[in-house]
């Protein structure tokens, strides 16, 4: 297992600048903060920042303004909800380098917060351009990178700067190490993964790290129909790849070879139509007519997988299990995730989930905070279930 420097491995930081990447890229609506949630993630690391008498200077991207100056884009109207959540005077400038940055800084008192520019716009931020970080690099004594859904990008921000400053993971990206670690890493078996969402060409690579890895995989979603296309099931009109029959058949071999079990669903919920309240009828496999669309996965089916997670001890989760977003095609995901809410509960599983749709089925089912972890990671959560390397976590690795 690789260790990574924290906080305590800085030292001493009063009166020290440190530069913290965080992730406010967070929703707006009509001017205000729709889901404050990476905001008070990064709140426990900014605060114990401060509290060592740090300046605290919080360095972020905002939207893609793709190396331009859009001023819609502009991380100013973040400085008051920061100041709110984290209950510490938080100022604002509209730059993230140069000369008056500087002399802002300078004027900082101990333990105060200095929000930046979006990074974002300089081009070479995401060119990860040694000047640029470089200039970045020049405001500060020390780094810490909170902003695990940034690390898959090899940003002079999340990455380049980590090579020039004493550098550390805050206590949200610790956390989530920790638990990505102990999911994925060297979990205790068995393992048990749930894969769902729309289309196996999307989580193609997840699927083939996984089934060398997990002793249960769980396809569910619109990928799961391509699967049973793969092995001559009729799916109607159902979202499918058939293109990717072949690639589905090499995945299912390939479990079979490592000792991994891929369960698929047995029965199905169908309906003519994809939308809220639609017409439906449980059905088996063989009895998916022509004109019918496969929208969730059948009660028997979940009932068969719960009790398989019922003999695992670690369960990695991404995806929705049917089309949980209108009714009444959520009932699987939901009784799933009460399931594994249930056992990580009683102490039973170790349960770890990651993805926007899945945080948002999750809390749908009114579960997210049962479960061990939740990462609201989008694309870092994703290639971290792929098994590559993130540029931003391995820099910081001792």
């Amino acid at each position: 297992m690789a260790t990574f420097k924290n906080i305590e491995s800085l030292g001493a930081l009063d009166g020290k600048r440190v530069l913290v990447r965080a992730d406010l890229n967070v929703p707006m609506s009509d001017g205000q903060v729709s889901d404050d949630t990476r905001i008070r993630s990064v709140t426990p690391t900014i605060k114990a920042l401060a509290d060592k008498g740090a300046r605290v200077i919080v360095l972020s991207h905002f939207g893609r303004p793709k190396g331009q100056v859009v001023p819609d884009m502009s991380l100013e109207v973040l400085g008051q909800p920061l100041a709110n959540i984290t209950r510490l005077p938080v100022s604002f400038i509209n730059e993230c380098i140069g000369d008056e940055v500087a002399e802002v800084i300078d004027a900082m008192e101990q333990g105060s917060v200095l929000l930046l520019e979006n990074v974002r716009f300089h081009a070479g931020e995401e060119k990860n351009d040694p000047d640029f970080a470089r200039a970045l690099a020049a405001n500060g004594d020390a780094y810490v990178n909170d902003a695990f859904s940034c690390c898959h990008r090899a940003h002079a921000s999340t990455e380049g700067i980590a090579h020039l400053l004493p550098s550390a993971a805050g206590l949200a990206l610790e956390a989530e190490l920790v638990a990505l670690e102990n999911a994925l890493g060297t979990p205790k078996h068995p393992v048990a993964a749930v894969v769902g969402g729309a289309k196996v060409s999307t989580k193609l690579d997840v699927l083939t790290h996984l089934v060398e890895k997990v002793d249960h995989l769980i396809i569910g979603g619109g990928m799961a129909n391509t699967f049973l296309a793969a092995q001559g099931i009729d799916v109607g009109k159902s979202l499918c790849e058939h293109d990717l029959a072949d690639t589905a058949r090499d995945i299912l071999k390939r479990a079979e070879a490592a000792g991994c079990k891929i369960h698929l669903p047995t029965d199905v919920v169908v309906a003519k139509e994809f939308a809220a309240n639609a017409a439906n009828r449980t059905v088996a496999l063989s009895e998916v007519a022509a004109d019918d669309m496969i929208l969730d996965v059948g009660p028997d089916s979940v009932a068969e997988l719960a009790g398989a997670l019922k003999g695992c001890k670690t369960l990695i989760w991404n995806g929705p299990m049917g089309a949980f977003e209108i009714e009444p095609f959520d009932m699987a995901t939901v009784a799933l995730a009460k399931a594994a809410a249930v056992l990580t509960e009683s102490g039973s599983l170790l349960s770890v989930a990651g993805g926007g749709d899945t945080v948002a089925a999750l809390n749908h089912a009114g579960v997210a905070d049962k479960f061990t972890h939740i990462s609201t990671a989008g694309g870092a959560f994703l290639e971290w279930m792929e098994g590559k390397e993130l540029p931003g976590v391995k820099v910081l690795e001792v």
